[in-house]
């Protein structure tokens, strides 16, 4: 099934991917979290991504919250801790405009690869998309993949 991006998500649809941007970022969270251990904008993002969707805050906090996780990001002078802050950020954007859960996903993605010694890294890149993709509900899949064979 292939869906339009130009298609509108459903509160719940939209809600799902928030929820589902939040579990890739703090997959990935513990690198920018062992590097930079008193900063938790990125941790607050997600937070902030999470609390939208269960309805307790404003899209606008979230959207707060998701730029403090971008300047985390410019702040860290480590690739992987950096992708995984601009994952934390992407997810509480999610709350924004849920094209922001398939930039959380590459973030972490990236996040695993950079981590990963270099000639790991192709086996990293796979196994975090897997998990990322098992975890998706199957009928958002193709918003969050949308070049995915087989969908």
């Amino acid at each position: 099934m292939k869906v339009e991006h130009a298609k509108r998500l459903d509160e719940q649809d939209h809600k799902s991917l928030a929820l589902w941007a939040a579990d890739c970022a703090e997959h990935v969270l513990p690198y920018f979290e062992e590097r930079y251990s008193k900063d938790d904008r990125p941790r607050k993002a997600l937070e902030a991504g999470r609390a939208w969707a269960r309805g307790e805050v404003a899209m606008g906090k979230a959207r707060e919250a998701a730029s403090a996780a971008h300047a985390a990001a410019r702040d860290a002078d480590h690739s992987a801790a950096r992708a995984a802050a601009r994952a934390a950020g992407h997810a509480a954007g999610t709350a924004h405009a849920a094209g922001h859960a398939r930039h959380a996903a590459a973030y972490a993605v990236a996040a695993a690869a950079a981590a990963a010694i270099p000639t790991d890294a192709g086996a990293a890149t796979a196994a975090e998309r897997d998990w990322q993709y098992r975890r998706l509900p199957e009928h958002l899949r193709p918003v969050a993949f949308p070049h995915a064979d087989g969908d």
